[in-house]
């Protein structure tokens, strides 16, 4: 499945951010982290706007999860909260796709995260000076219907501590992707079902359900 062209190298992961809201924890009965909690997608889950979200025939119960990603722009390691920024190349919206039945079923989130499509992402890349990454209104519609509505000010690790962390465990490379959770508010979608992700200041991730 090809890259979405505004991904302008390609990624060679994905790194998600698990549990970075605090009403998101408490909807799946979870205890906050006292550390961010990480897990990766495969890439080639990567779709971009407009394009469908293939539900797969193993699970009963797939979820939306809106997300703001960022893409990194330069190699990072071992780097400092204060010098986060200067590694990120862009920002934009995420779908993290999720087979929630296989994510209870398994106790780790591997499957239930890395089908085909479950990586929504787009539709451009907006620059780090042209907003507050750490303070974006954040939404989810499902057919029209507001679903998710919440603001990345209710981050519990922010942009820079997420970044910082995983640059002391894996290089980061360019292009890679970084997804940052989700707010309250998931839910199921189904064969015919229309998601759009709306972040303020970057716009709308508009996908659908097959």
């Amino acid at each position: 499945m090809p890259i979405p062209s505004f991904l302008k190298i390609p990624p060679t992961k994905i790194i998600a951010i698990g549990l970075n809201y605090k009403t998101h924890a408490k909807e799946l009965n979870m205890p906050i982290p006292k550390s961010p909690i990480l897990f990766m997608k495969p890439v080639s889950s990567i779709i971009g706007p407009e394009e469908d979200i293939i539900l797969p025939e193993m699970s009963k119960r797939v979820d939306y999860e809106a997300e703001l990603a960022f893409i990194i722009k330069k190699k990072a390691k071992n780097i400092e909260e204060e010098n986060a920024l200067e590694y990120i190349e862009g920002f934009t919206c995420l779908n993290d796709v999720t087979a929630r039945d296989l994510q209870n079923l398994d106790g780790q989130w591997t499957r239930a995260k890395s089908f085909d499509t479950f990586c929504p992402i787009g539709p451009k890349l907006v620059d780090t000076d042209k907003l507050d990454p750490n303070n974006l209104k954040i939404q989810l519609y499902l057919n029209g219907e507001l679903k998710q509505d919440s603001s990345t000010k209710e981050f519990i690790f922010k942009i820079e501590e997420i970044l910082s962390f995983i640059s002391k465990i894996m290089t980061l490379n360019p292009g890679d992707i970084i997804t940052t959770g989700t707010p309250s508010g998931i839910g199921p979608m189904h064969s015919g079902d229309t998601v759009e992700v709306r972040i303020e200041k970057i716009g709308e991730l508009k996908n659908y359900v097959k």
